[in-house]
């Protein structure tokens, strides 16, 4: 009985082994298909944007769902993000991470807004003042690609909405700098090798 068993199953198996090792070998040069167009598709680099509004101060002052912080127990009033700013100390908890990054050509930077309130990311000649002149800092000028605001089509198609993700892709070999035109204390600085 027992060779019998046996038997079957090496009749059974040796088949289905066959159409395994077949599956394997056959699918293999899909594996590396796969593997090829993913090393010729672009990189990307993941930016934050982040933010600590109070949504009772900020919406009462900007209008309802204007901040839509999820943190709990990290706020920071609508009024001591002026202070902070006007005493020249602009709030931490405003930031983009990483600050800086250095990436390939053809390296794709995907900034999400994962804060609570609108942000942009302007890239700019020299980092300097935004649009909002209560949050520059004292004595800081608006740079020229933050005029104007949303009304310059330059600074609205770099906003970037809460829990949005915005794209910058095909920049040229060298240093670019980009900012929140809103809160110019957040700045980016990236080199493209």
């Amino acid at each position: 009985m027992r060779t019998m068993t046996t038997n079957f199953a090496c009749r059974i198996a040796a088949p289905l082994f066959a159409a395994l090792a077949l599956g394997f070998t056959q699918s293999a040069p899909a594996q590396e298909k796969s593997s090829q167009s993913q090393q010729n598709s672009p990189s990307v680099v993941q930016v934050v944007a982040l933010d600590e509004c109070d949504p009772a101060t900020f919406n009462g002052a900007l209008g309802a769902d204007f901040c839509k912080n999820v943190t709990i127990g990290a706020s920071t009033l609508l009024s001591d993000l002026f202070a902070a700013a006007a005493s020249g100390n602009p709030d931490p908890g405003w930031d983009f991470e990483p600050d800086s990054a250095v990436i390939r050509n053809g390296t794709i930077l995907s900034v999400v807004d994962q804060g609570g309130e609108p942000h942009t990311f302007t890239e700019v000649a020299k980092f300097g003042g935004g649009f909002i002149p209560g949050l520059n800092a004292p004595g800081q000028e608006t740079v020229s690609e933050c005029a104007g605001g949303f009304k310059n089509l330059d600074v609205a198609k770099t906003r970037i909405l809460q829990g949005s993700t915005f794209q910058v892709t095909n920049l040229s070999k060298g240093e670019h700098l980009f900012q929140c035109c809103i809160h110019p204390w957040m700045k980016f600085k990236v080199t493209v090798k």
